[in-house]
């Protein structure tokens, strides 16, 4: 059997919402923060530990956040996390786009600014 690294899977736009979580679009934000956190984790071949060390939080608290347990980390938290990773975090303000319902959070991971 290979080694396979378990995958970030994308899910659609709508399944916070399907879902009935309140406050969906700011959930989905936070779930794609931490998803990008453990992106950036694994990209580095970082233990818990030393991501751990590295974030300044608990091995537990990288586990949580590893495994998309982030009830108590607040969207500005985990934008802290992905900072102490020197990953750029940028905010962008703009009219809702064409064909979508209504405005919302949308967090994109890109290789470059």
């Amino acid at each position: 059997m290979k080694d396979e690294k378990p995958s970030v899977r994308v899910v659609d736009d709508d399944l916070f919402e399907i879902l009935g979580i309140p406050d969906a679009p700011e959930e989905r934000a936070r779930v794609d923060l931490a998803a990008a956190i453990t992106l950036e984790i694994r990209r580095r071949g970082l233990t818990q530990s030393r991501a751990a060390a590295l974030l300044g939080i608990s091995q537990p608290d990288v586990s949580a956040i590893m495994n998309a347990r982030i009830d108590g980390f607040s969207q500005e938290r985990l934008e802290r996390l992905l900072n102490a990773l020197d990953m750029e975090v940028r905010i962008q303000v703009g009219p809702r786009p064409q064909g979508q319902a209504r405005a919302g959070i949308t967090v994109q991971l890109v290789e470059a600014f």
